[in-house]
């Protein structure tokens, strides 16, 4: 590290205080500093180490989850209780302020955007929630998450402390402040903090006059939670001053966004810690987000390469790499993404937002959900860790006196030592100096214990490290009640107390050596495996080894050591991630009122449960809790391991009984789990009886377009003004159409002179716009930059003008949502416009997006960003229920394969029906598949997707990646009808044949229960106008 502001001299005393503090193992507890709070309420306070709720310390473990990107509300508990499964004990959740306050005064607070069921199942779950309002939340959001209308209707810059900004957003924070007020953990709710704004600066001026303006509102109606902020980076940006909120936190993604680089990585942080000391000593060390994932890309390589760059490797490593910074407040993004359905998404980011995840998209999970689980349920079940104090590392100069590395591969490990004050407990993390070789390297490591100083392993041969890998190498670490690891180079898994007995969970690579040294208590038996030797070491500490899988024993689960009071496992890495630690309700003489639920604050009672897919949680019933009742889920059938307290005698697994014996320790008991039937039996049917109506009769004569809105406005709030034109602003936003599909039309009178128009077009990037003169197709433009735009001139062929008539050109745009950033007042539209030769200009342009504007758009269930301004989505030909034989519509049998007929350019709706019946208590997920899920087909075309009315796809053929598209249950109904609708856009005069089927992702035998659906269906909504 270099230590720019201090001399030498200094940092050479500073470094040898801190070897006599790392020998000097405690034997008393150490005073903790002073506690800090905001002044409003104790209840949350903190010091330089951690939070804390009620007196207890807390690591913060914390995931992303956007409710709004899972516009289900029953199954926002699916993801709370996976996230809790995994040892999560908090949730990091954005509120979208565009989808909640869609117009001035009109706020939607309810259905998917309601924040009431979000706290209701996060208590349910056990897990706090980290509420992240914005106004501005960035999240690869269109404007940011800014409402649409505030980009056009508010005068000035936005995030300032304007009159006119702060009456934007200053109702919408009232709301919220209504929302989450009664759900603070003051007040017994899920609520721990509450984050202003995101990823800002102090200057000017007014942006750190704009947060003081949101704090101040907030404190002064009643949110008394800690306050805080997310640093894009090491910027240092309010730690102090105006401002800066109660909490500082900073951001950070080391491998960025691109996934076309496969697994390659970009080099581990290595000035963590030292940033923190430097720039907010005297608070925990916070990070709102790490990396957890990337998104993808328009024309990327898919989520299977940015599962390959950010998998449970880069957990492994990055995590604990945080961990060795003396991290105590951590929040992965995103831990499940979800789907950017409707116009939810900026331009850079396509329908589906799985950005590999723990949790996939489909709420499948997978390896790297494993990986957050053992460190998950590692960081619940070490108490000692939430307190540490950062003694060093081999990467200075200097190294750590007190730490050594030995061996041949001495010069390629790295180490940084922790060390709680107060239990003495040693945290050395290990892994490759350069964190992202994949060479295996195997050393020793001398390091410092209430032993003196230790070479470990001191039978085993070495400390093995696979490539990208990292570990935490415990001395003096306690678990349970009594017990006692002198060391240990396997990692814990679990460490508590079950019943009456200490349990220690630990696990390793089952290729490599491992070595714990444990204080056995009890008189109990080791294990008979040729894999274990034991060796009694350091008065009452026994060595165990553990020998690498190539000798017989294989792989599995080992007993170690099984006594009365003591029990001791062993397993591989996989093995260890088929077990589960459910939080079991049993109240404790610390139990906070209201947080019953949630582990540390409500129960600190455990099981061990081995086998199932997924545990969602366990209780104990009957007489004398001898029953214990776990739910869950199951993928295959399992052979069912429990550690419980030895009173328990049986099992139940959602509801049915389970025949169970004794294990072979113990408290174990063992029997099987057989997945249901029904699970085989879902009949996935074909897309048939598509039928078919033109959608783009606005480029046939005789089109009416006098109820669009007249584009006449001469001025605008939009940051970028037109490129050319005569003075008339031909912005979206400024009409209402800000999102999706928009229309335009120009009039003129044409003299039969006009050669053309010069035309730029602005739609984001990735956009298309394709034009007609009348109704002659011209061309189809496009830009895939990040500006979005394009500069073009559209030939009129002689044939296809008018003189002396009114002529028509007609522009089909597709707004891909206004960027994030410094541009959220996007210029989408037609920047520039003129006619080249006769008349020369127009006399009238008309625009149309969807229905009804800002204010006046029918569909309020599934919201302002669900639908365009297609001519079918205006009539509500998606709509279950739309009255295919209306005499507007001229539906006809045709299959979509069949493409547009003429093979030309234009835009066609096709609809078919399709009914599905899974059987209750299968939690299945479909995902509809274009063109055999080829990512690219070269074919020019866009489609829509729409399922049951809501607008869950946005497939483009000759740019990709994305083929697939999952449909959650309560959007799809799995019990149903459904109504599915693709809105075809060919861009080209050429024929296209785009297939669509059914797929069934997976199902799992459990889930959370009913689902709902809320797909309201056509109404006639003829008399509707277009209104801004």
């Amino acid at each position: 590290m270099h230590y720019s502001r201090s001399p030498w001299s200094i940092l050479c005393v500073l470094y040898a205080a801190l070897v006599l503090l790392v020998v000097d193992i405690p034997s008393t507890r150490a005073t903790d500093p002073p506690r800090s709070s905001n002044g409003l309420s104790n209840v949350v306070q903190w010091d330089n180490y951690t939070l804390f709720l009620h007196d207890q310390r807390m690591f913060i473990n914390s995931g992303e989850f956007h409710t709004f990107r899972l516009p289900v509300p029953e199954l926002w508990l699916d993801i709370f209780q996976k996230m809790v499964a995994a040892g999560l004990n908090s949730a990091s959740i954005y509120i979208h302020w565009g989808l909640t306050n869609p117009a001035p005064g009109e706020f939607a607070f309810d259905g998917w955007r309601a924040l009431q069921p979000m706290f209701d199942a996060a208590k349910l779950a056990g897990i706090f929630i980290i509420l992240r309002p914005g106004p501005y939340i960035n999240a690869e959001t269109t404007a940011g998450g800014l409402a649409l209308w505030s980009t056009s209707l508010v005068e000035g810059d936005v995030r300032s402390n304007s009159t006119t900004w702060n009456a934007a957003y200053q109702p919408y924070v009232s709301k919220i402040i209504e929302e989450a007020k009664p759900n603070q953990v003051t007040e017994g709710g899920p609520m721990l903090l509450l984050q202003i704004d995101n990823e800002y600066s102090q200057s000017p001026s007014s942006h750190a006059e704009y947060f003081a303006d949101i704090e101040d509102q907030y404190r002064t109606n009643g949110i008394v939670v800690p306050l805080t902020y997310n640093d894009p980076g090491e910027r240092q940006q309010f730690v102090n001053g105006t401002g800066a909120p109660d909490l500082y936190g900073l951001d950070f993604y080391p491998n960025n966004f691109n996934c076309t680089n496969g697994s390659r990585w970009n080099p581990v942080p290595t000035n963590f810690h030292q940033y923190h000391i430097e720039t907010d000593p005297n608070r925990p060390f916070y990070l709102p987000e790490f990396q957890g994932g990337s998104h993808d890309y328009w024309g990327g390589p898919g989520y299977d390469s940015c599962r390959a760059r950010v998998g449970p490797d880069f957990e492994d490593v990055f995590y604990k790499n945080n961990w060795a910074s003396n991290v105590k407040m951590h929040s992965v993004y995103m831990f499940y993404g979800g789907t950017n359905w409707g116009g939810i998404a900026y331009p850079g980011a396509y329908t589906s937002y799985d950005y590999a995840g723990a949790i996939k998209e489909t709420r499948f999970l997978w390896e790297k959900y494993d990986e957050m689980k053992r460190q998950g349920i590692f960081v619940r079940s070490s108490p000692s860790f939430r307190k540490t104090d950062w003694i060093g590392n081999t990467n200075r100069s200097m190294g750590i006196p007190v730490v050594d590395i030995l061996g041949k591969d001495a010069d390629r490990a790295f180490a940084t030592l922790l060390r709680n004050p107060d239990t003495g407990t040693g945290f050395t993390v290990v892994r490759n100096l350069d964190g992202t070789s994949r060479d295996t390297i195997s050393f020793q490591l001398t390091i410092p214990s209430s032993h003196g100083p230790l070479t470990i392993p001191q039978h085993a041969r070495s400390i093995t490290l696979n490539g990208r890998q990292s570990r935490v190498i415990l001395t003096d670490y306690t678990f349970g009640a009594s017990g006692s690891v002198l060391y240990s180079t396997a990692s814990v898994f679990f460490a508590g107390t079950i019943g009456d007995r200490d349990v220690l969970f630990i696990y390793g690579d089952a290729d490599q050596g491992h070595e714990v040294a444990v204080a056995f208590s009890g008189h109990g038996s080791r294990a008979t495996s040729p894999r274990v030797r034991y060796t009694s070491t350091h008065g009452a500490f026994t060595a165990v080894s553990v020998l690498p899988y190539a000798l017989p024993g294989g792989k599995g689960l080992l007993t170690l050591w099984d006594s009365p009071s003591q029990l001791v496992l062993f397993a591989d890495p996989t093995t260890a991630a088929t077990f589960w630690a459910p939080a079991v309700r049993v109240p404790t003489e610390h139990t906070v009122r209201g947080l019953e639920t949630f582990w540390q604050f409500g129960t600190n009672t455990t099981v061990l449960v081995g086998g199932p897919y997924l545990v969602r949680n366990a209780s104990l019933t009957g007489e004398g809790d001898r029953v214990l009742a776990l739910r869950g889920d199951l993928n295959a059938s399992v052979p069912l391991t429990v550690i419980a307290p030895e009173h328990v005698r049986s099992v139940t697994w959602n509801g049915q009984p389970v025949r169970v014996k004794s294990g072979s320790a113990r408290g174990v008991l063992e029997g099987r789990l057989e997945v249901s039937s029904k699970v085989r039996e879902i009949r996935v049917p074909k897309l048939r009886g598509w039928k078919f109506a033109d959608s783009l009769p606005e480029v046939k004569d005789g089109f009416d377009d006098g109820d669009w809105i007249v584009a006449d406005h001469r001025s605008t709030n939009i940051t970028i003004g037109p490129a050319f034109g005569d003075g008339r602003v031909l912005y979206g936003c400024d009409y209402g159409s800000c999102e999706n599909s928009v229309l335009w039309r120009g009039h003129f009178s044409a003299t039969g002179d006009e050669k053309g128009a010069n035309l730029t077009i602005n739609g984001g990037t990735a956009f298309a716009a394709s034009v007609w003169l009348n109704d002659v197709f011209l061309k189809t433009v496009s830009d895939f930059s990040a500006a979005g735009e394009t500069n073009s001139f559209f030939a009129f062929p002689k044939t296809a003008l008018r003189p002396g008539k009114d002529n028509v050109l007609t522009v089909l745009q597709d707004h891909m949502g206004n960027d994030e950033g410094q541009n959220q007042k996007s210029d989408r539209g037609i920047r520039g416009f003129e006619l080249v030769g006769g008349v020369g200009n127009f006399s009238t342009w008309k625009v149309q997006g969807k229905l009804g504007g800002y204010t006046g758009y029918p569909d309020k269930v599934r919201g302002v960003l669900n639908e365009g301004g297609l001519f079918g989505e205006r009539e509500g030909w998606h709509l279950p229920g739309f009255p295919m034989d209306s005499s507007r519509a001229h539906f006809a049998p045709r299959e979509l394969s069949a493409g547009l007929p003429g093979g030309r350019a234009g835009v066609g709706f096709f609809i078919a029906t399709v009914k599905l019946d899974v059987p209750p208590g299968v939690d299945a997920t479909f995902s509809f598949e274009y063109d055999g899920g080829t990512p690219r087909t070269g074919a020019p075309y866009r489609a829509l997707l729409f399922v049951n009315g809501w607008k869950f796809g946005r497939r483009v053929g000759d740019v990709g990646p994305q083929a697939r598209f999952p449909v959650p249950p309560g959007i799809l109904d799995h019990h149903g009808s459904n109504t599915i609708a693709i809105a075809l856009w060919v861009t080209e005069d050429t024929a296209v044949h785009p297939t669509l089927d059914l797929v069934l992702e997976g199902a799992v035998d459990g889930g959370v229960g009913p689902i709902a659906t809320n797909n309201p269906g056509w109404t006639d909504r003829r008399g509707l106008q277009s209104r801004i």
